[in-house]
């Protein structure tokens, strides 16, 4: 309407030919305001903590790099690559980095980004995160040598300095500026300012309901072609919506007709009906997966015992969860290897015998430990497509001889559940089902489930010497050899002091209609280089 109220005053100003070459030389938004290109996506959880550094859930792992940057990002070869950083040097003796940080950086509020909250970032990333730990453990000093240059110096040689900077999951090393990441790693943080292509719409953020993001128009990408999660983040939508649909059949539905444009973790078995639609594409675009396991709380009876906890190794296997979650052979595989098959430190190791449902074993072990019948409180997440196979972990453990008492919530209820300490009859937990990116387990040292640091390691907070000891003497080394050869001593040591169950590798392939294009293989959803077609 404006656009021909625009040309017929024109025309009648100046007449024919002038009117158009005046109209030609009017800027677009002049003609007609262009609506706004939204994203819509149904993703696999609701978002109700958008802390990333204090909860490692995959949900707000995904919201933070919509939000935030980091250092370093993975490639799609899993090599690291400069993100933030403009370029860094090491010292000859390998124990000083000095990293520089690209030019035009800021945050959404619109300070710079400086050195000086690098250092508080990385320092409140440590106190949360298994690998920040380890790296913290070797470093000297954090030293600010201008606004955007700054030095970590060693205790002595750390090989994993780069790679843990450019972490890719749970918990990822996200910068945020000082102020915010002077908050403990103890308290949530109370904002999301970020530097990263979208802006967190808090006042539109309806937990249970709708999460917004607009895109940062200040956001300035690398040159690089994009490349898994490195390279230039650039932004073509102009928002991104992330839609709660619990019921798998409905999130289906609206994908069929137009009402979403992704639907993350689409029900396997609804793979079929998706893929018959000519307007809908099904991809994997996590090739390597990711890995089911249900994680032992060992504070408290009866997994304060690792006999009771290889028992129950003894009662679980991998097929019966494989099955009822995936049920496609193609999409699912029977792996023991802790640090993922396929890759260099896959192996068996300790794990022969284990996780084959031996009921009589597993009874064996109970009645030689004393098992007193000390009920196993499981968190049965309601929700999430995962947690809905926490069924199948009580009927293996009640085979095996164990006491389950199941308690359902939702997965929210869940993350906030599994952070505390008390006792089982005072809020405590024994066990839950969750999974993990298979790129967050390649080995001892990114693998937070296997960190063994009592208080310092993740939620289940095992506590064995052994384990840090072989995953220190790992990080040291640069022998791949060697590394094989500890990686494998991880493992046993693993089948002896479990902290863990892996439960089978799996992939979910991504149903995304026709007319958005560019998605990128990742191992975690990433939303730019994203165009929509209207």
């Amino acid at each position: 309407m404006l656009a021909n109220v625009r040309r017929r005053v024109l025309g009648h100003l100046v007449g024919g030919a002038a009117a158009a070459a005046l109209l030609a030389a009017l800027p677009v938004t002049a003609m007609a305001q262009k609506p706004p290109s939204t994203l819509k996506v149904v993703m696999h959880s609701d978002l109700k903590v958008i802390d990333p550094i204090w909860v490692s859930a995959q949900i707000g792992r995904t919201h933070a790099y919509l939000v935030y940057d980091t250092l370093f990002s993975l490639d799609a070869d899993l090599k690291p690559q400069p993100q933030m950083v403009d370029s860094y040097t090491v010292s000859p003796d390998g124990l000083v980095y000095t990293f520089k940080l690209r030019d035009g950086l800021s945050w959404h509020d619109g300070a710079p980004v400086k050195a000086e909250d690098c250092i508080q970032s990385i320092k409140r990333w440590a106190e949360r995160d298994g690998v920040g730990q380890r790296l913290m453990q070797h470093t000297q000093s954090f030293d600010v040598v201008d606004d955007r240059t700054f030095k970590l110096t060693l205790k002595n040689p750390y090989g994993f300095v780069i790679a843990s900077l450019a972490k890719p999951g749970s918990t990822v090393p996200f910068m945020m500026p000082k102020r915010v990441a002077d908050t403990p790693g103890t308290q949530q943080i109370k904002e999301a300012t970020g530097s990263g292509p979208w802006i967190f719409k808090t006042d539109e953020w309806k937990p249970g309901e709708k999460v917004v993001y607009l895109r940062n128009p200040d956001y300035k990408p690398r040159a690089e072609p994009p490349s898994a999660l490195s390279g230039g983040k650039n932004v073509y939508v102009d928002r991104v919506e992330w839609i709660n649909i619990t019921d798998p059949q409905t999130a289906a539905n609206a994908l069929m007709t137009g009402e979403i444009d992704i639907l993350e973790q689409p029900l396997i078995e609804m793979l079929p009906l998706l893929e018959k639609d000519k307007n809908i594409e099904v991809k994997d675009l996590n090739p390597l997966g990711s890995q089911y396991s249900l994680r032992f709380n060992v504070l408290h009876k009866p997994f304060d015992n690792a006999k009771i906890r290889q028992a129950a190794l003894y009662a679980l296997n991998q097929k019966d969860f494989l099955l009822a979650a995936i049920n496609d052979p193609k999409y699912f595989k029977e792996c023991k290897a802790l640090f993922i098959c396929g890759t260099p430190y896959a192996t068996d190791a300790g794990f022969e015998d284990k996780l084959e449902s031996n009921f009589a074993k597993s009874k064996e072990i109970l009645k030689q430990e004393g098992y007193d019948g000390t009920p196993v409180v499981l968190l049965f997440a309601t929700d999430t497509n995962t947690g809905r196979l926490t069924p199948i972990a009580k009927s293996l453990l009640e085979r095996g001889g164990f006491t389950v008492d199941m308690q359902a919530m939702d997965w929210q209820t869940v993350l906030s559940r599994r952070a505390r300490k008390e006792p089982l009859n005072a809020g405590g937990w024994s066990a839950f089902m969750t999974s993990w990116v298979s790129a967050d387990l390649l080995n001892p040292i990114v693998s937070a489930f296997v960190g063994a640091a009592c208080e310092k390691a993740a939620i289940g907070w095992p506590c064995d010497a052994k384990i840090e000891e072989l995953r220190d003497a790992f990080a040291k080394t640069t022998d791949p050899a060697k590394r094989k050869e500890l990686a494998t001593a991880v493992q046993v040591r693993e089948s002896e002091y479990p902290t863990f169950a892996q439960l089978g590798q799996f992939n979910i392939p991504m149903a995304i209609r026709k007319n958005i294009t560019g998605s990128l293989s990742s191992p975690a959803p990433v939303f730019w280089n994203i165009k929509k077609a209207q």
